[in-house]
């Protein structure tokens, strides 16, 4: 069992976890409103973003989205409704219903990810070194979860 931590963090931790915070929230905000701008709620446009990528099963899809399938159901059917997923079996097993993008359903991903002016803007103002330096710092850290 894992000790919790007594110590409190020092000052600058402290600064670094408000700035992640802030840039969170600003992330979801615009992400948000790229969404709404496509008629979707957040959970479809996340939901779409996926299986831009990949179509997974709704088991996956409900453990990437930390929801339960039943969620992942109704998101589905209201994005296959509108012509942007369409559910196919899987091919190694018959059994599996993957849900996938359909070619608009890729295309309005695409959109709402080029329209997040929020990751752009500020990280423009950064060189490249300096962009790789903040995915690598990022990745330790998501990778320090594990």
């Amino acid at each position: 069992m894992a000790t919790p931590h007594t110590t409190r963090p020092d000052a600058l931790t402290m600064e670094v976890v408000d700035l992640i915070g802030s840039v969170v929230a600003r992330y979801h905000e615009e992400y948000e409103g790229a969404a709404a701008d496509h008629a979707l709620t957040g959970a479809q446009a996340k939901l779409l973003s996926l299986l831009s990528l990949e179509p997974l099963p709704m088991r996956k899809l409900a453990h990437k989205l930390k929801c339960e399938p039943s969620n992942v159901t109704g998101i589905v059917d209201r994005l296959e409704a509108r012509g942007l997923v369409e559910r196919r079996p899987d091919a190694t097993d018959r059994r599996v219903k993957l849900a996938a993008a359909t070619d608009e359903g890729r295309r309005v991903a695409r959109s709402l990810r080029e329209s997040l002016r929020f990751a752009r803007e500020p990280l423009a103002g950064l060189s490249e070194q300096e962009r790789l330096t903040l995915r690598d710092l990022l990745q330790r850290m998501v990778g320090a979860e594990g």
